[in-house]
């Protein structure tokens, strides 16, 4: 059996998984057969090691980590690899499939693109930005 393990840095603000958790269930609700665990790199929980033994323990044998990261930073680079030899030492039965940073990936560059378009297209600038009366920092919504 496959399962997918969503891997995020991690933040200590608890708000910061938000985007993280909807992807997941939006996964979930796309692939309700596919078993997927979302884990975190620091300062969150679970990690990698946890959510990992939790999709082996369900039987999964075939292991998707997706590091839900922008780019490959130092963490994709450095710690991300030895984390998965870990996991691979320690569930010897699974394979463990290790795919690029997410924010890589060319539809995601193209979504983030067209998610820009829209914002900066739909927002009506004042003409004079250092007027007071017409702040050119806009709320969040």
């Amino acid at each position: 059996m496959d399962g997918l393990l969503l891997f995020a840095h991690g933040a200590r603000d608890p708000a910061w998984a938000a985007p993280f958790q909807a992807i997941a269930a939006e996964l979930q609700g796309r692939r309700p057969e596919l078993p997927i665990a979302l884990a975190y790199l620091e300062l969150m929980t679970p990690d990698i090691a946890t959510a990992a033994g939790a999709l082996a323990a369900l039987g999964c044998t075939r292991i998707q980590v997706v590091p839900m990261f922008l780019g490959a930073s130092g963490h994709v680079r450095r710690d991300v690899p030895p984390l998965i030899e870990s996991l691979r030492a320690a569930h010897p039965r699974v394979l463990f499939v290790l795919h690029d940073a997410i924010g890589e990936q060319p539809s995601v560059i193209r979504a983030m693109a067209g998610a820009t378009l829209d914002l900066i297209s739909t927002v009506t600038l004042p003409a004079d930005p250092l007027d007071p009366a017409r702040p050119t920092v806009l709320p969040l919504s």
